[in-house]
């Protein structure tokens, strides 16, 4: 199930800058199975996105994650 919240920024590590940190809106969380996965928009593309609660980052993935 998808939760939409108040969109928000914040700043991730971005796959396609080798792991360089940007800023990216958090659209909308994906609650299905064991991790939640974090759809995001990055310079306008849709991507998917994970929080690592160990380091306390964003990862998006606007390379293989993009969904449109």
């Amino acid at each position: 199930m998808i939760t939409y919240e108040k969109p928000y920024q914040t700043q991730a590590h971005i796959h396609s800058l080798d792991g360089a940190m940007d800023e990216i809106t958090v659209l909308g969380e994906d609650m299905k199975g064991n991790q939640p996965i974090f759809i995001v928009d990055y310079k306008g593309v849709k991507c998917t996105a994970i929080f690592n609660y160990f380091t306390f980052s964003y990862y998006a993935d606007d390379k293989y994650g993009r969904l449109n």
